[in-house]
């Protein structure tokens, strides 16, 4: 495969060999086809063939592992792209994904540098301190025009750092060359797209490999581990979501008082879902006690917030030795921006895509790519990364940490090249990739019952079929606790 003409063949092959993972393993996989997918000057069927193809491959090593036997894999390039679209109906009924105030918007300023911004308002919060920073009332009644009139006052940049400062969300586009002369461009340079770590031992025995339970060659790769999900928006709960595909049980936890997103229909397939509330000792308690049981603690939150609620990665570590903590962010753990918040849309932005995708275009204005291709391909390699970690716990022992963000994914896909007839391919028909399961959200995205369409998974495994065994469930549905033995 190293050798292989086809795009996707040679970064998996790549993100292999950085995860140290069994050369031998990757001769049983297949990533057919080399076309582009979706209209965009970018590769982004292979980012999205490449990373879910590596969780997926990642999942047979480790069945073979379990097993002694070996089975084939395969990703279609086509199905994989649909499914990073993250396309889903309820009843019929496309949910609207974005809010009105959300987009990219021209800035005034001074000496005409104005410039572009991206404000990110689907969370109300967001959207508020947004509004109120521009001087504008908060709520549902303010429209575009007004926001877009207010920030005839700024000047791209400013508004982007006035923002951070209010911990908001809002991102200036930059073309690539600003990025890569960004201080926190320059102090990713170098970092692994999938960083695999060992937490360094805290006690004697530290160091042993944790017992898995046994399986049978009938069931999936990660039949009989547990994975904690404590993720809101797309990355970190497609991981979760990817993990639940190759049978581990996943426990999506989420907080009481915490809003989410309409996408919660579809990537809380195959998981059970509670609530704990971790600004409390009972929480946090709670949460402990659960991850004492866990092989896998997944969390999406930026970094320093949950171990302020005392679950670093060296504290997980320290109490539940051989856990293997995931973490994912958008713009990772060192820098000058590593505690600032961000989203697929807004990473786009800042690092450079949105005014690449515009010139490849001739498009006079920002433009994005054609789907979220950094949260899902952030997801499936986040999902490959804990499965790495898996495989070098059970071998070697150890605790480990992995971490994936989406600023260090978009730099991923801009190292896979650009595509010079991209723009010209045609949006294929979803039909043959749906699936119809039952859920626990309504047609509204609420609480209430309908039918959930969408894509099913990419990866077809030769004896063990990907498959999610559980409706998607609205948080809260499930007790905070795991299934019995």
């Amino acid at each position: 495969m190293p050798n292989s003409p086809n795009p996707a063949a040679n970064a998996l092959a790549a993100l292999w060999h950085a995860a140290a993972l069994p050369a031998e393993a990757l001769s049983q996989v297949q990533l057919p086809g080399h076309q582009a997918v979706l209209p965009s000057s970018f590769d982004v069927a292979t980012a999205a063939q490449a990373s879910l193809g590596a969780a997926a491959a990642a999942a047979a090593a480790l069945w073979q592992w379990r097993t002694g036997q070996r089975q084939a894999v395969q990703v279609d390039r086509t199905h994989a792209t649909l499914e990073c679209t993250g396309y889903f109906a309820l009843d019929g009924r496309v949910p609207e994904l974005w809010d009105k105030l959300s987009g990219l918007y021209p800035c005034g300023g001074a000496a005409g540098e104005g410039g572009w911004v991206r404000l990110h308002a689907n969370f109300n919060h967001h959207r508020d301190g947004a509004l109120r920073l521009l001087g504008l009332p908060p709520g549902e009644a303010t429209e575009r025009e007004a926001v877009a009139r207010a920030l005839q006052g700024w000047s791209a940049l400013d508004f982007e750092q006035a923002a951070a400062d209010a911990g908001l969300v809002v991102a200036a586009a930059r073309s690539f060359a600003e990025w890569d002369a960004h201080p926190h461009a320059l102090a990713m340079a170098g970092l692994p797209l999938v960083r695999i770590e060992p937490i360094a031992p805290t006690r004697h025995g530290d160091a042993r490999p944790r017992h898995w339970p046994a399986i049978s060659a009938a069931q999936r790769p990660l039949h009989g581990l547990r994975v904690l999900d404590l993720t809101r928006i797309l990355a970190g709960p497609v991981a979760g979501r990817c993990l639940a595909a190759y049978g581990a049980e996943v426990l999506l936890v989420n907080g009481p008082h915490l809003p989410n997103i309409a996408a919660i229909a579809d990537t809380s397939r195959g998981k059970r879902s509670t609530l704990i509330d971790l600004r409390d000792a009972a929480g946090r308690a709670q949460l402990d006690a659960l991850a004492g049981q866990a092989q896998v603690f997944l969390q999406g939150y930026r970094p320093g917030a949950i171990a302020g609620h005392g679950f670093s990665a060296e504290a997980l570590a320290q109490r539940h030795p051989g856990i293997v903590v995931a973490s994912l962010s958008a713009y990772g753990s060192t820098g000058p921006w590593a505690g600032r918040r961000g989203f697929d849309s807004l990473v786009q932005t800042a690092t450079g895509f949105n005014l690449a995708e515009a010139q490849a275009t001739g498009a006079r204005t920002p433009k994005a790519l054609p789907m979220q291709i950094l949260d899902y391909a952030a997801g499936h390699l986040l999902a490959f990364g804990i499965q790495a970690a898996l495989w070098r716990q059970a071998t070697q022992g150890g605790s480990w940490q992995v971490q994936v963000s989406l600023a260090g994914v978009g730099a991923w896909l801009r190292s896979l090249g650009r595509v010079a007839d991209g723009q010209a391919a045609v949006r294929p028909d979803f039909a043959p990739y749906l699936e119809d399961s039952p859920c626990g959200f309504g047609p509204d995205g609420g609480p209430g019952s309908a039918t959930l369409r969408a894509v099913r998974h990419a990866a077809q495994f030769s004896f063990t079929p990907a498959t999610w065994d559980l409706p998607a469930m609205p948080p809260g549905s499930h007790p905070p606790a795991w299934l019995p033995d």
